[in-house]
């Protein structure tokens, strides 16, 4: 398996490559590169070794759909192919589509999105969506006057990369710790996050402590947005799949030595937001409720819908 793959896995798995949306991009390319410099030219084979190579990348990260459908994107038509070079140039090419059409998904939901912030709104924002940040942005691009509050994100603290991207775009913008969320959303409008899956019933799976922000949000009646491409809905769980939950090595939020004997550590990567709680979700296709999603993920399926059971 060349190194490609392996480095890409290694990234993802690290998170080194973090966001949705990124580790999707990042699965694609890495296949599109791994056929460009494939070294054989017998089909079989090389319909064997790219179907190692999406393993390989969806075993990275098991929850992100995004990731599921950057590599069924970039291999759709491999099977189908009827000569190596054919199936070669197929995943070169989707892999090169979808990685533009996931950049245009971004800065579309960018422009739809900023026309849900009033001047002088004061806006929350959770971990570190390249979408969410793309709404506020812009926003503030059009010359509307925000604030921002960003979560710190426990335990790998991507909020800090949030702070500094909307620092770096002249966002007035505060970090809080995670259990500040409920004292400071009193003062916030509306809150703006990504989304790592959604699902047929419009339910959002999303960096663990978002389902907090959004009862936080319901209490104080502050408008929920979810900022989503629509690869991020899964076709799976039309069809009975559930939604697999990551939890990640205990040593990311306990030291050597202090774990007593006998204690448990639990440490998912993602929670769970049901639909009820959310009032918006801000896709390339427009805004949608979450019970619209059902309906946007058959029309797009359309005649591939078997390829999902």
């Amino acid at each position: 398996m060349k190194d490609i793959i392996a480095d890409t896995a290694t990234e993802i798995r690290d998170m080194r490559i973090r966001g949705a949306g990124r580790i999707a991009r990042a699965g694609a390319s890495a296949l599109a590169e791994y056929a460009r410099e494939y070294g054989g030219n017998d089909l079989e084979r090389f319909r064997a070794d790219m179907a190692k190579a999406s393993d390989i990348l969806l075993a990275s990260r098991p929850t992100a759909v995004s990731l599921w459908n950057g590599v069924h994107s970039a291999t759709r038509d491999v099977d189908s192919a009827g000569s190596f070079e054919e199936a070669r140039e197929s995943v070169v090419r989707n892999g090169a589509a979808f990685v533009e059409s996931s950049e245009k998904a971004v800065e579309t939901i960018a422009k739809i999105g900023a026309k849900r912030i009033k001047d002088g709104d004061v806006l929350m924002t959770h971990c570190n969506s390249s979408a969410a940040i793309g709404v506020i942005t812009e926003a503030v691009r059009q010359g509307k006057d925000v604030k921002v509050y960003a979560t710190e994100s426990r335990p790998w603290r991507q909020g800090i990369l949030t702070i500094r991207d909307l620092s770096a775009a002249g966002v007035d913008v505060t970090l809080i710790i995670d259990s500040a969320v409920r004292t400071v959303m009193s003062k916030v409008d509306r809150v703006f996050v990504g989304a790592d899956t959604i699902t047929s019933s419009g339910s959002l799976i999303n960096k663990i402590g978002t389902s907090q922000v959004a009862l936080a949000a319901s209490e104080a009646r502050a408008e929920f947005n979810v900022c989503s491409e629509t690869y991020k809905f899964s076709p799976k769980t039309l069809f009975g799949d559930s939604v697999t939950i990551e939890e990640r090595d205990i040593g990311e939020i306990i030291r050597p030595g202090e774990m007593p004997e006998g204690v448990k550590v639990f440490n998912p990567v993602f929670d769970t937001t049901p639909a009820k709680y959310i009032d918006n979700i801000i896709t390339e296709l427009g805004i949608m409720s979450p019970g619209s999603v059902y309906g946007v993920m058959v029309r797009q399926l359309g005649d591939r819908i078997s390829g999902y059971m």
